[in-house]
């Protein structure tokens, strides 16, 4: 894992400016807590904070390589996991290596291919390499965007990192906002390359950029392409559910403890079935962790997202695949806690607003950490088989927006943006933004000729959900596990998976009449039968009636402070009215539009931007 930062600056001698790199390197010590390292050289400087998986002695960072036209050095962030093939095919082409670790194999498939290298690997990454020899800068990403990775221009190069925070650290960066960045706050469309800040871009996913002295170059080396599928059903599920079983089985690759994220529900089930099955075959047993609530379970009561809680599915797994089994039970009081949201903004540079499933979410990652380094994650499933509730709502479906959108579960839509100061609201123009976005993202994609009417809109749908909804889930889970320095892999964003499910006919993708039908008899081996009737549910968030009254209570003490810088985004008196309700009656866009203007204020606090929105 780790997180990579530098510079590049062809006006200025970089060696002299070893205080900022320095400095940039540091405010990523969470995602590397065990090691740290620079490679500077006069015009490029990288930093690098280490996170050990592979290779612990061997695996340091930066890595270089020197021939006689100059050094090339690597600084890399994620796992490579086809490593072991490339460094035989590397070998047989009289590479040498010094070390076990994938990053080395990385570098030395740089050497042998260029910028081709990046054909070649499976995994997730985000990595930099400054050839000298050219005087080049290569930025990569992988190809679903599960690893975060930014950049800033500027007059004579650039600037990049795993994070903003990174970047910022760079006395030159201005921590500007103005209304193109805090629009997607709000949207939620995400926008490609957006990154709230002002002047700082994302790396798009299955893009790689060259900075030289001609200026900034972006190739995109990897799209969802529209394929034909001819397999049949039975050789459809066949075929998932070995590259399933190929994935989780190279994803298992540590030399440090690991386990499973189980929910009960049917990714995580899956994932963990697969992984039980093959630890077993080396005599050792999967290690679990699920995530709930305080007298969740007694007090359940089912709403439009969730028909039921998962601890009696999470029980009936662990039992099945006899798991070394712990429940991370939090309290409201844990969940409100500013010190908790605060970290957890602070991971992840941005306002997010997603409440209690963001902070249990890091306390989770937080109770992990304490006994394993590595954890697979059931993570993009429902993008990828199409399993979320929109997906087989017709009204939805044929809504001209984002179907998340359309879908308005009280996290996003217009029913949020009525927490907006109405000045504000009316220059960010949400509702033209949002179409705007909505048109591009549709203008992106392939279809085949002679596509149904019905199989044109289903791939258009799963699109959006591949190349906007899943990189919202990915960068949250990536900047929250390594708050803590945890490295979550995600079996189902196999770029291999990913392109085959793509292309399955919507009809297959459905044809036992319900959600993941694909992934449902895929897996049906490695999971008990309730799991696999169990209608889906999405991660966990609190009904107790107590996290509300906290959000109100931290709402009230934002009122007493008239002047806020709030103000000028949230409407106060939507807060002042929110603040009053019966927190046992609070509907959940009330409930969704305090943790957000929590969240606003506390990003606020800490970050203390420089708002341009005029």
């Amino acid at each position: 894992m780790c997180g990579i930062t530098g510079c590049v600056s062809f006006d200025a001698d970089l060696t002299r400016q070893q205080a900022i790199l320095d400095a940039m390197t540091e405010t990523m010590a969470c995602r590397g807590p065990d090691d740290q390292g620079a490679f500077v050289r006069t015009h490029a400087a990288l930093g690098h904070r280490r996170l050990a998986i592979i290779d612990l002695p061997g695996g340091t960072q930066p890595m270089s390589i020197s021939t006689p036209d100059g050094d090339i050095g690597l600084v890399y962030s994620g796992e490579t996991y086809n490593f072991r093939e490339l460094r035989e095919t590397l070998a047989a082409q009289g590479h040498t290596f010094r070390t076990d670790s994938d990053t080395e194999v990385v570098l030395h498939g740089y050497l042998q291919w260029g910028e081709s290298v990046v054909d070649h690997l499976n995994g997730m990454y985000a990595f930099a390499i400054w050839d000298q020899r050219s005087e080049k800068l290569v930025m990569v990403r992988d190809r679903m965007g599960i690893k975060p990775f930014y950049y800033y221009p500027t007059p004579d190069g650039v600037l990049f990192g795993s994070e903003p925070k990174a970047i910022l650290a760079n006395p030159s960066v201005p921590k500007a906002v103005d209304a193109d960045g805090l629009r997607e706050i709000f949207a939620f469309t995400k926008a490609p390359r957006w990154s709230l800040w002002k002047g700082m871009y994302e790396v798009l996913p299955g893009t790689l950029i060259t900075v030289d002295r001609n200026g900034i170059r972006e190739r995109t080396y990897w799209r969802l392409d529209a394929v034909e599928h001819t397999d049949s059903q039975d050789d459809t599920v066949a075929r998932v559910r070995e590259l399933l079983t190929d994935i989780v089985d190279r994803q298992l690759i540590s030399d440090v403890p690991r386990c499973v994220l189980l929910s009960g529900g049917l990714d995580s089930s899956a994932i963990t079935g697969l992984a039980a099955a093959r630890l077993a075959r080396d005599g050792e047993r999967v290690r679990t962790f699920s995530v709930d609530y305080a007298d969740q379970e007694e007090n359940f009561v089912p709403d439009e997202m969730r028909d039921t809680p998962d601890s009696p599915f999470v029980r009936e797994v662990a039992a099945l695949v006899r798991s070394q089994h712990e429940d991370v039970v939090l309290n409201p009081a844990q969940l409100s806690d500013l010190s908790v949201r605060r970290a957890v903004i602070t991971a992840r540079d941005i306002p997010a607003g997603l409440g209690d499933m963001d902070t249990s979410l890091y306390l989770l990652f937080k109770a992990i950490r304490a006994q394993s380094t590595v954890a697979l994650s059931g993570e993009s499933a429902d993008e990828v088989f199409g399993g979320y509730r929109w997906f087989h709502d017709e009204v939805v479906l044929k809504a001209d927006t984002f179907p998340w959108l359309a879908f308005d579960n009280a996290l996003t839509g217009e029913r949020l943006w009525q927490i907006i100061n109405p000045e504000l609201r009316q220059r960010l123009q949400l509702e033209n933004y949002v179409a705007d976005q909505y048109a591009a993202a549709c203008a992106e994609v392939e279809h085949l000729d002679g596509e149904s009417e019905v199989e044109h809109r289903m791939r258009t749908v799963c699109h959006l959900h591949l190349t906007r909804f899943v990189r919202n889930l990915l960068d949250r889970k990536d900047r929250t596990s390594m708050a803590v320095g945890l490295e979550v892999r995600v079996p189902f964003c196999d770029h291999r998976l990913v392109e085959y499910v793509y292309n399955t006919p919507w009809s297959l993708k459905t044809f036992d009449g319900r959600e993941k039908s694909l992934l449902r008899h895929a897996a049906e081996h490695v999971l008990p039968r309730s799991v696999v009737e169990r209608v889906k549910s999405p991660y966990p968030s609190t009904q107790d009636p107590g996290y509300a009254a906290n959000l109100q209570q931290l709402g009230k003490e934002m009122l007493t402070e008239r002047d806020s810088q709030l103000w000028g985004v949230i409407d106060r008196p939507w807060m002042q009215r929110a603040v009053e309700q019966d927190p046992a009656r609070m509907e959940a866009h009330v409930r969704s539009g305090l943790d957000r203007a929590i969240d606003l204020y506390t990003w606020l606090d800490l970050y203390k931007p420089d708002l341009q929105l005029g």
